[in-house]
């Protein structure tokens, strides 16, 4: 999902790929009680929400400065003035975490890179490269917890997502299995911690300290009572 603005990104192992390229962030509103709630205790339903919001927010102005021609929010809730100018909203379809990628993905006109809110380390140098289809078919960006933070496709298949086990330790490698299995040329992105506990945050913090996120966990967990 390179080059911006003109359609067409670099072929897809040695081949041309093109159309317009894509950029999604699946994501969840944050609403307390309804997003991070692994964060509680010991952050409350708020701050963790807040902290929700602060990876969301990190991961959008990463994605708005990628190169890429179109840059979607597939969001469960309503969207708000915290959605930056630039972004298309969609709404998530009905189903599991595998329907809902697949839905996403066959919404693209050509290829596409996924990543959700949770690792607000990202940068827009990894995501550069997750769109990057000169000498691959697809990316595959690993996470600590057996699961994916990104998966490029230069030709989007919802069928390559439907029926892949989520939020599952094996997660990660049944879903690059099912690239490879379908002949497909899979080039790995970094190993990347999501922020799924207490403990998480912290680590993710300490490893992104000029992110919002930092910045507010930082001022959370000062505080001493994760209010």
């Amino acid at each position: 999902m390179s080059a911006a603005g003109n359609g067409a990104v670099g072929g897809a192992a040695g081949g041309a790929v093109s159309g317009v390229s894509s950029l999604l962030v699946i994501a969840k509103e944050p609403v307390p009680g309804r997003v991070k709630t692994r964060l509680t205790p010991p952050f409350s339903p708020v701050d963790a929400a807040r902290l929700a919001a602060a990876a969301l927010a990190d991961t959008l102005a990463a994605a708005a400065a990628s190169p890429v021609d179109r840059r979607v929010l597939v969001l469960a809730g309503e969207a708000g003035d915290w959605v930056p100018p630039g972004f298309e909203v969609v709404p998530q379809a009905a189903g599991g975490l595998d329907e809902r990628l697949a839905a996403a993905f066959a919404g693209c006109p050509g290829p596409a890179l996924v990543v959700g809110m949770d690792t607000p380390q990202v940068t827009p140098g990894l995501l550069a490269r997750g769109l990057d289809f000169g000498a691959a078919d697809a990316w595959f960006g690993p996470a600590e917890d057996g699961g994916f933070w990104a998966l490029g496709l230069a030709e989007p298949d919802p069928a390559l997502l439907r029926g892949v086990p989520m939020s599952r330790a094996d997660t990660g490698r049944v879903q690059r299995a099912r690239l490879t299995d379908a002949g497909l040329k899979v080039r790995d992105l970094p190993l990347l911690r999501d922020v799924d506990t207490a403990a998480d945050a912290a680590e993710v913090a300490a490893l992104a300290p000029h992110t919002r996120f930092a910045a507010l966990h930082a001022e959370l967990a000062g505080g001493g009572d994760g209010r």
